[in-house]
C-alpha cells in the first residue's frame, strides 16, 4: 500500500473515531440522557457538568480526550516504517474534525476542545503544559471555560512560534495554526457572549478570582 493512500486510511480511521462522541455514548450508558436537550445543548464536558454532574462529565473528558491520544499517537504506528509525525499531526486533526463534524450525527458535533488536549497531550507535551496551565489559570480567574479555551489556543501559539524549535513554520506550527482558528469558529457564539457580558461561568471554580476582588 503507498503511503498516500495509508495515510488516507488512517485519517479516515481517525475522522470515525472523532466522530464517536463521548456525551453521546456516556449518555447511553446513563439511560438515554441527551446533552443536547440539556443546557446550552452541547454535547461536551463543559455542559455535561453542568447538567449532569461531575461524574458524568469526568466520563465524556476522558472518552473526548482519548480519542485525541489514540488518533495521534497510537494510529500512525499502523502505518509501520511509513510513520511520520506529520501523519500523526494529520490523523489528529482528522480525530478534532470528526469530533466538531461527526458523520453518525449528521456533522453537528461539539467544539472539540478535549479532543485537541489530547493530540497535544501526545505529540506535544510541552505545549499542553503551556496551554493546560493557561486554561486553568483563566477558569480560576474567571470560572469561564470559553474564555479559558481561547487563552490556552493563544498561548499555544505563543509556545510554539517563540518557544519551541519546531517553530510556526513547522508541522506542529501548522497543527497548531488550524486547531486555534477551528476553536475560534467553534467558539463564536461564546464570543457574542463574553462581548455581551452574559457568557456563563463556574462561580464555584472561580477562586483565585474571589480571592483578588474581581468581578
Amino acid at each position: 500500500m503507498s503511503l498516500i493512500l495509508t495515510a488516507a486510511v488512517l485519517m479516515l480511521v481517525a475522522y470515525l473515531l472523532g466522530s464517536l462522541m463521548g456525551g453521546y455514548l456516556v449518555g447511553r450508558i446513563r439511560g438515554g440522557v441527551d446533552l443536547r436537550a440539556s443546557g446550552s445543548g452541547n454535547v461536551g464536558a463543559t455542559n455535561a457538568l453542568r447538567t449532569q454532574g461531575a461524574a458524568f462529565a469526568l466520563a465524556v473528558l476522558l472518552i473526548d480526550i482519548g480519542k485525541g491520544v489514540v488518533a495521534a499517537l497510537v494510529l500512525p504506528r499502523l502505518a509501520g516504517a511509513a510513520a511520520t509525525p506529520e501523519l500523526g499531526y494529520a490523523c489528529g486533526a482528522a480525530a478534532v474534525f470528526g469530533h466538531c463534524y461527526p458523520i453518525w450525527h449528521r456533522f453537528q458535533g461539539g467544539k472539540g476542545v478535549a479532543t485537541v488536549a489530547g493530540v497535544f497531550a501526545a505529540l506535544l507535551p510541552a505545549t499542553f503544559g503551556w496551554l493546560i496551565t493557561a486554561f486553568v489559570l483563566v477558569v480560576l480567574l474567571t470560572g469561564t471555560v470559553s474564555l479559558a479555551t481561547l487563552a490556552s489556543s493563544a498561548v499555544a501559539l505563543l509556545q510554539i512560534t517563540c518557544f519551541s524549535e519546531a517553530g510556526l513554520l513547522s508541522a506542529a506550527g501548522a497543527f497548531t495554526t488550524a486547531m486555534a482558528v477551528l476553536l475560534v469558529v467553534k467558539h463564536r457564539a461564546n464570543w457574542a457572549r463574553l462581548l455581551a457580558g452574559n457568557e456563563p461561568r463556574f462561580e464555584k471554580a472561580r477562586v483565585l478570582g474571589r480571592a483578588l476582588g474581581l468581578k
